[in-house]
């Protein structure tokens, strides 16, 4: 267990003190565990940007103080530990749930406490049906599937196989595909799954492959899994169209699969993780580039999209607090709900009472792995 404030940061750096720190905000994340590839820049990211914030003056005059801690990916902490945000912290707002599991544990906190969640994690379910306290920055899993299928039916590819894991995200994101694969005259011949701590997918995929008509095949998951998939993809010679989801969107999953394994891997994903090849006129290109740049100076490290979520989940609140002149929570969450125009990495982002989320498929970019790295997919 680990709990860290950026205060305590910002007095070792002389930057404040603790009278400077008027406003609270919390985080739980899975900065360890098997979510770390997701956890840790999220967690990197918030540090990243509230000691800029302080630095430079903080909102409305008033220093933030950031709680933090690390639940390693387990639903029971992540809500031991929103529990506490809320209880003993007294914090105004919350960011994190890095995971879907860990997401749907901490919303019935937030709830029943009346203190704004600004969730980092990707399943439709989060915000459908919309809860009044509760918000998200990721593309949604349902946005994934029509995005993965405008892009196979543009192919004329109207016959897949599907290969999901069976964690919170992965069986989400199949209960999603299922859900809008009809419109677009996708037909699924074949469906497999596979456990967290499976290490070998090869008899799934081979019943994938001997599944005769089959021209595609989509893997909804995040982790280790499927790098592993698309490992035994390579090794068993499939030879058809591999589609990932954006919950692998981090050099980290090309890292695991191998270069040459991930070669031609498509995937939607977000415009940070393509900002060098953004057309001058995009307006996510000055945020996305100024965000890398940051944070590979600071980290030395490459971006993700999981970071880039932290950012923007960030950059909504403090807006938010802003506006409301005020860090009261009921006002606070009036203003996120209100947000609109907010350019961030993962899109251009329009709240409505009826939508916490403010995004549409166009904030996705359809991406393609080539020589170890993204490109975009015209």
């Amino acid at each position: 267990m680990k709990s860290l404030t950026a205060l305590a940061t910002l007095a070792a750096l002389g930057l404040a003190s603790a009278a400077s720190a008027d406003i609270k905000i919390g985080a739980t994340m899975s900065e360890t565990g098997p979510a770390a590839f997701l956890g840790d820049p999220e967690a990197k990211t918030l540090k990243m940007l509230v000691e800029k914030l302080n630095a430079a003056g903080g909102i409305n005059g008033e220093q933030i103080e950031l709680v933090l801690y690390d639940d390693g990916g387990d639903p029971n902490k992540a809500r031991t530990f929103a529990t506490r945000l809320v209880e003993d912290d007294e914090v105004k707002a919350i960011i994190g749930g890095t995971t879907t599991g860990t997401t749907m544990s901490i919303i019935p906190v937030a709830e029943d406490s009346e203190v704004p969640f600004i969730s980092l994690a990707g399943a439709v379910e989060i915000i459908e049906p919309v809860k009044e306290w509760t918000f998200k920055t990721p593309h949604t899993d349902r946005m994934a599937c029509e995005k993965i299928f405008e892009d196979m039916k543009a192919r004329g590819i109207s016959k897949i196989g599907m290969i999901s894991g069976t964690d919170g995200f992965g069986a989400s994101m199949r209960k999603q595909c299922l859900g809008v694969v009809g419109n677009y005259g996708i037909e699924i011949l074949a469906d497999e799954s596979y456990g967290p701590t499976d290490a070998d997918m090869t008899p799934q995929l081979t019943n994938i492959k001997n599944t005769a008509g089959i021209q595609a095949v989509l893997n909804p998951g995040f982790g280790q899994g499927p790098s592993i998939v698309t490992r035994n993809f390579q090794q068993l010679a499939v030879g058809l169209p591999l589609y990932q989801s954006h919950g692998v969107a981090s050099k980290s999953f090309i890292d695991l699969a191998g270069a040459e394994a991930a070669e031609g891997v498509h995937l939607p994903g977000a415009a940070l993780l393509v900002a060098d090849l953004l057309p001058a006129d995009d307006p996510q290109k000055p945020v996305v580039e100024a965000y890398t740049a940051e944070y590979t100076a600071k980290y030395n490290e490459a971006v993700s999209t999981f970071g880039g979520h932290a950012y923007d989940a960030f950059q909504i609140l403090m807006q938010a607090i802003e506006r409301a002149g005020s860090d009261d929570p009921s006002a606070i969450r009036d203003e996120i709900e209100k947000t609109t125009g907010y350019v961030g990495t993962g899109g251009v982002v329009n709240m409505t009472p009826e939508d916490h989320l403010g995004l549409d498929l166009t904030a996705f970019r359809m991406l393609e792995i080539k020589d170890g790295t993204w490109t975009l997919v015209e």
